[in-house]
């Protein structure tokens, strides 16, 4: 798809997740959109996410990739997975006030049950500054006994919420 219109992503409300949730204040409260082939979310970090003095901590990066691919498959897959394992090469420095993007893509170099994901976050004016890839396993909702079963309800009702793929 060549359509670079920004089409908002619904999202769950009323969850505690440090990405995404509603009801974390100490949350990031991320909103994704899809924008041709990629979801993407944009933020603006603040001191609270300070690593060395005015630049972004390193673990807050991987959890926006990790919450980026994850979304993408969300968006794309609507199905119950697990992150498997994450790869994340750090390039520049994020600086502290700076608008930033993340842009995460499913990738095809995977065969069911896994999910390969891709993600990059860029500052303003487009530099990468840090880059991963997720591996992600597909997980029949019966077999995610750790998740209550009304956040399972509620996911199921999100990806009938979806706007068309």
């Amino acid at each position: 798809m060549t359509d670079k219109k920004k089409l908002e992503i619904p999202k769950l409300r009323g969850h505690h997740c440090f990405a995404c949730g509603t009801e974390n204040s100490k949350g990031l409260n991320l909103c994704f959109y899809r924008e041709g082939n990629h979801v993407c979310t944009d933020i603006r970090l603040d001191k609270h996410h300070e690593g060395w003095e005015n630049m972004a901590h390193g673990g807050i990066l991987s959890t926006l990739l990790d919450e980026t691919m994850s979304w993408t498959i969300i968006y794309f897959k609507r199905t119950f997975f697990v992150t498997r394992k994450m790869e994340v090469k750090y390039l520049k420095p994020a600086i502290i006030g700076r608008q930033l993007t993340v842009k995460g893509r499913i990738s095809d170099d995977a065969r069911p049950p896994k999910i390969v994901a891709r993600a990059e976050i860029l500052d303003e004016r487009g530099s990468v500054l840090a880059k991963g890839t997720g591996e992600f396993v597909e997980i029949p909702e019966e077999r995610l006994s750790a998740v209550p079963r009304g956040l399972k309800r509620d996911m199921k009702a999100l990806f009938d919420k979806m706007p068309p793929l």
